[in-house]
């Protein structure tokens, strides 16, 4: 199975955690990590480029900080511009049957998120992945890395979550 771990992070260059992560994460077969910070640094995202590693990608992750309830804005953008292309193309099953998947950090408690300032972390996730089932990928349960920081990171777990 051939993993996508498409990934922003807004405040990329003082990043400790998820450049942890994705130190981590090169170890694996099977898996290209697309950090959509470094390829568009100018915001000019390439969507035909994006479509080709969609395609090829049996599983597709979105791993990003939750900042402010929500993905940075370069995945946002992302969002807008390949899904939309995707769904008015001459394809707009490109990604039936393929497996989608979060992985994000915060850096409050898992307390912070259990749903008492208003919504839960799933509920937060959920347009996302509403998204992604609606042009017919599966959607598997979210992965989020509570307190993260660079020296407590449980990266066995998040291993064992990009091979699933």
């Amino acid at each position: 199975m051939q993993t996508l771990l498409i990934f922003a992070h807004t405040f990329w260059e003082d990043s400790k955690v998820n450049k942890a992560l994705l130190e981590a994460a090169k170890s694996l077969d099977n898996l290209t990590i697309h950090n959509l910070s470094t390829t568009y640094k100018d915001n000019n995202i390439n969507v035909e480029s994006e479509i080709t590693l969609l395609q090829k990608a049996d599983k597709i992750i979105f791993q990003f900080p939750l900042f402010w309830f929500s993905t940075p804005s370069l995945m946002k953008e992302w969002e807008d511009r390949v899904l939309t292309a995707i769904l008015y193309s001459s394809n707009p099953k490109l990604l039936q049957d393929k497996t989608f998947s979060i992985i994000t950090t915060a850096h409050g408690e898992e307390s912070s998120y259990d749903g008492h300032h208003g919504y839960g972390i799933n509920t937060l996730l959920s347009p996302i992945n509403h998204t992604f089932a609606y042009l017919g990928a599966k959607i598997e349960e979210a992965f989020c890395i509570f307190s993260a920081n660079a020296d407590n990171l449980p990266l066995s777990e998040y291993l064992t979550k990009l091979k699933a």
